[in-house]
């Protein structure tokens, strides 16, 4: 009995003593929580590079170097030339040698390239290095050295044509490179968030003459590009209330919503039409099977590969009729999806996805060859 009141006293004293603590912790303030960041730490999160080349570190890359990066770590999404129109759009073209003198891509305007490159678009070669330096390449984002950012961003500026052949960019002379950007001078300024005693535009009042009665809001993919890389609701997340468009029907004429399932509902009573469910079915790459649907959607395997059908890459069940009977099959294609591959089902390379662990890569391999299901 002793013992037990003992140790009631004991947790009253405590709770007093945090009592106490509490009574002397000021309002907006928080004790005992959290600690000021380390210097490495912050420097960890502060990689941005800014316009005026501020955070930019010191370094060098050549053109001849930024090549060797990009066919081995680069040529497999953005193609030999930057020129791929498969994985993502085209980096380089539509520029010219006017273009380069004035800051102003003319195609923007007169609309002779019908396809906008990002060399078109970028105003600042910073945006270039810290977007390749953040989250290039794209299965192993951060991995570059900085030699290597420098010489990537320098052989893009090369393929198109804007940098020499035996070119060395730095940090000391980036500031040159920017004054040969194409479209240096098509940004525009007039806008209160450019400078920071700037205000916003908040109070505008928008015109609102001969405005129809009833406006239709729509998402929609060109015809020609609209089943070019595949079924996009089987390349979504599958979670969350937005799915993506079925591309291997034709569009469709109803409104689509990405706020609520009741909007898609009153399109409907008002059309008296049936619209696709806002929240449509998971697609079958996300059946749960132990590990590898998992791993295949972690990993943004489903991007490239449908599990049926080609996407970029062939369909897991494709793969899996490939190797049927084939007793090197789990070994090789551990091989391939570790190092990458060329040649086997086309043109277009496989990336090596060596950021991902061995064990998770024979779980792939075994569920592709089980036929992914």
């Amino acid at each position: 009995m002793s013992r037990c009141i003992n140790t009631i006293l004991a947790v009253l004293l405590a709770a007093g003593s945090a009592l106490a603590v509490a009574a002397d912790v000021k309002p907006g303030s928080y004790a005992n929580i959290g600690r000021t960041a380390t210097e490495k730490e912050i420097a960890a999160w502060d990689i941005d590079v800014r316009p005026d080349f501020k955070g930019l570190p010191k370094g060098s890359g050549s053109v001849t170097k930024g090549m060797a990066v990009w066919e081995g770590k680069c040529a497999s999404c953005h193609g030999t030339f930057g020129e791929s129109n498969e994985v993502f759009t085209p980096l380089v073209g539509g520029t010219t040698k006017e273009d380069i003198k004035t800051g102003r891509v003319a195609a923007m305007h007169n609309n002779k390239q019908p396809q906008r490159t990002t060399i078109m678009k970028v105003a600042t070669v910073s945006t270039l290095w810290d977007y390749i330096n953040r989250a290039m390449p794209w299965t192993a984002p951060k991995s570059l050295t900085t030699e290597e950012v420098y010489a990537v961003t320098a052989y893009i500026l090369n393929m198109a044509e804007i940098l020499p052949d035996d070119y060395v960019m730095s940090d000391k002379n980036i500031a040159e490179v920017q004054q040969m950007m194409p479209n240096r001078n098509g940004m525009t300024q007039a806008h209160g968030m450019w400078d920071v005693k700037g205000k916003p535009d908040v109070k505008s009042v928008a015109c609102m003459k001969d405005c129809p009665t009833e406006a239709t809001l729509r998402s929609t993919l060109p015809l020609p590009s609209r089943n070019a890389h595949g079924n996009i609701e089987q390349q979504n997340r599958t979670f969350g209330e937005v799915r993506g468009a079925d591309t291997s029907k034709p569009a469709s004429v109803i409104p689509v919503s990405a706020i609520s399932r009741d909007q898609i509902l009153m399109a409907e009573a008002s059309t008296g039409t049936k619209a696709a469910p806002v929240a449509a079915a998971a697609p079958a790459a996300a059946k749960t099977d132990g590990g590898g649907a998992a791993l295949a959607k972690q990993y943004a395997c489903v991007a490239c590969h449908g599990v049926n059908n080609k996407i970029v890459g062939p369909g897991f069940t494709q793969i899996a009729a490939k190797y049927k009977g084939d007793s090197a099959a789990a070994a090789t294609l551990f091989g391939k999806v570790k190092n990458g591959s060329t040649g086997t089902w086309g043109p277009i390379p496989m990336p090596a996805q060596s950021h991902v662990k061995d064990e998770e890569i024979k779980t792939l391999v075994t569920w592709i060859l089980g036929g992914a299901k």
